[in-house]
């Protein structure tokens, strides 16, 4: 080859290399054209996890990829900075979709998805069910049963072993007692409170015992004549006297520390109740809520209209409720996917069906009742909001069992349980 031809060939790969690694560096780097911008800009990606895996994941109504059979999780790159509307889907399911904006050099995260089966399975678990509760440890459950002759009994249910054993009835109390309240201290023994012709009595009931034992329980604390209203807090005693200040002091009430500068204003005739959460500490005056400044020492209106709290099961987040509206109090610092302020208040949605119970399904998901549907939400609020239908039922109320991942639910006198809604 001559020495000219091979001069040519040589300039030419030169200048070949000059014009074409810099376009190669920054394409390896992430940088793309972008036209809808007219510019160049650094690319950004996205990462999905969801459940259940092998989802297919849209972009603009384009199929990008599914997610992995392992993990259920998916890395999407080089994406040009811009919002993109992004589906998830799998047969039989309900559909997850959101705008999500996706920036140079960052990957912009949506983890915690879910989809939620279009027909659930639902199987019958007891009728002639008015009541239930789950023991604290949620591998049984108890139940308030109707009698044909008239009255109630409890029996507790045995979740693993599916057997179902009797407890106790009315008629062993008194005759027409009304059962009040119940709560689980352990699984060896719950906590009755029951209406006796005009009094109130408690119980103890030891469950582990063959038969039952029941054991008339006497007042632990010793109340002072002032004390409006108490609640205890990991063995410290929260109370609110009469003058509508609040205080704090142990079991036996011997050292007491006044915690509120400002009191609150007492109605007469008012149920007040004092909720504790992390740091936050509120008065529930009625519907309204009372929230205690730190920094005043004194009571400021949080919301009115309440009709129930809910404490995420990370406790970090607070959902709140009113017959209408959900808001989420986060009660530390978050991050991802967006920051939040301790402290910060967020509104979720407004539903134009009354709301009747809300409680978490895991600090992502919310479960949600109206007269004749179940619902889950989720908190995540960029963008819509995903609700959906969950199942069709009268007048429900549920319980979310975290040991199984199984949702409760009882309608009409029947307890029905689904299947598996969490991995």
């Amino acid at each position: 080859m001559e020495k000219g031809v091979r001069k040519i060939i040589f300039l030419f790969c030169l200048i070949f290399f000059i014009v074409v690694a810099p376009g190669v560096v920054l394409y390896s780097q992430g940088y793309r054209i972008n036209w809808e911008a007219k510019k160049i800009s650094q690319t950004g990606g996205l990462f999905l996890k969801v459940w259940p895996k092998q989802v297919e994941i849209y972009l603009d109504s384009r199929l990008k990829k599914k997610t992995d059979f392992f993990f259920g999780s998916a890395l999407i790159e080089n994406l040009l900075p811009k919002k993109y509307n992004v589906l998830i889907k799998k047969e039989g399911f309900h559909p997850w979709e959101k705008t999500l904006s996706i920036e140079e050099k960052k990957v912009q995260l949506a983890e915690n998805i879910i989809l939620f089966s279009q027909n659930p399975s639902l199987n019958t678990l007891s009728q002639n069910v008015e009541k239930f509760w789950f023991l604290i440890d949620e591998k049984q459950v108890i139940l308030k049963e109707l009698k044909e002759t008239g009255g109630w009994a409890l029996k507790i249910y045995d979740l693993g072993k599916g057997v179902k054993g009797h407890l106790i009835e009315d008629k062993d109390i008194y005759p027409g007692a009304d059962l009040i309240t119940l709560k689980s201290e352990d699984s060896k023994k719950i906590l009755l409170e029951v209406g006796i012709k005009e009094s109130l009595k408690s119980y103890v009931l030891e469950i582990d015992k063959n038969p039952p034992v029941l054991i008339e329980k006497k007042e632990e604390l010793f109340l002072p004549e002032d004390v409006l209203t108490y609640q205890e807090f990991n063995g410290e005693v929260y109370y609110l006297d009469n003058s509508g200040h609040l205080f704090k002091t142990d079991r036996a009430f011997d050292s007491k520390t006044r915690i509120s500068k400002i009191p609150i204003s007492i109605l007469p005739e008012t149920e007040y109740q004092i909720e504790k959460f992390a740091d936050f500490i509120f008065i529930q005056e009625g519907q309204i809520l009372y929230f205690l400044n730190p920094e005043t020492k004194s009571f400021e209106k949080f919301f009115e209209n309440l009709k129930g709290l809910a404490l995420s099961p990370d406790y970090k987040k607070l959902a709140y409720f009113s017959d209408y509206e959900i808001w989420i109090l986060f009660l530390e610092e978050k991050n991802q996917p967006l920051f939040k302020k301790e402290g910060e208040r967020l509104f979720l949605f407004r539903l134009s069906e009354k709301i009747n119970q809300v409680i978490w399904l895991n600090s992502d998901y919310l479960v949600l009742t109206t007269a004749n549907n179940v619902k889950i939400s989720e908190i995540d609020e960029r963008d819509r909001i995903n609700i959906v239908n969950f199942a069709q039922v009268e007048n429900p109320e549920v319980f979310f069992n975290k040991t199984n991942k199984k949702l409760y639910i009882l309608s009409q006198e029947t307890l029905y349980r689904s299947e598996n809604l969490l991995p």
